[in-house]
């Protein structure tokens, strides 16, 4: 059986190095991380197949395990993510799924219940400990006329107005989503002024407002 390649992102280090003991011989740990920004050099660095994600982390932006996901898209597309937390909240569960976990479970599983959760994520399935199954339906389907709504008003944006209006909501300054996207800060700014008009919105708080209200961060 070939080894599945896997990192361990978590900021308790005896909680690291447990579960690294409690995993099948068959998961490989390639790297491990304790906040977000050094979760994301790292997956951009050994591109792992599954990253085990505590949905709370130091770092960044203050987005946690969801902001790793979101920003490690771009330099690791082929890495999947497995949230691990001892939160079982709603709101915990539904934000990371949203950001693309493909599965959440507690801490409270065992290490061979861990192992055979990211074997199945590997594998393509969606994996989550009972009780938070339900979180997930609810959110999603309760969302569904919603999501519908959101798309139409996305659908005005181009896809890197899209990159640009998520940055500048999550708090990005204009010079930070021009490093981020590597273009010039004047760019940024054309695509704010473009974001704003056909979004009918005055300022950037109003677009936070907007992006958050749609869950779109």
């Amino acid at each position: 059986m070939t080894e599945l390649r896997i990192a361990i992102v978590d900021d308790h280090s005896i909680f690291r190095s447990g579960l690294r003991a409690e995993l099948d011989a068959g998961l490989e740990v390639v790297g491990e991380a304790a906040t977000v920004d050094e979760a994301i050099a790292l997956v951009g660095a050994v591109r792992p197949r599954v990253v085990l994600l505590d949905v709370h982390l130091p770092g960044g932006n203050g987005g946690g395990g969801a902001e790793v996901i979101q920003r490690s898209a771009a330099s690791s597309p082929e890495t999947l993510f497995l949230a691990l937390s001892v939160s079982d909240a709603a709101d915990d569960v539904v934000r990371v799924i949203r950001a693309g976990a493909r599965g959440y479970i507690t801490k409270s599983s065992s290490g061979a219940e861990v192992s055979d959760a990211a074997r199945r994520v590997a594998d393509g399935d969606a994996v989550f400990s009972p009780r938070l199954a339900g979180f997930v339906l609810d959110a999603f389907g309760a969302a569904a006329g919603e999501t519908a709504a959101t798309h139409d008003e996305l659908d005005r944006l181009s896809q890197r107005e899209q990159e640009v209006m998520r940055l500048i909501a999550r708090g990005y300054s204009y010079r930070e989503v021009a490093t981020e996207l590597y273009i010039s800060v004047k760019t940024v700014e054309t695509h704010v002024s473009a974001v704003l008009r056909k979004l009918q919105l005055s300022n950037r708080h109003e677009l936070t407002a907007w992006a958050l209200e749609r869950k779109l961060l």
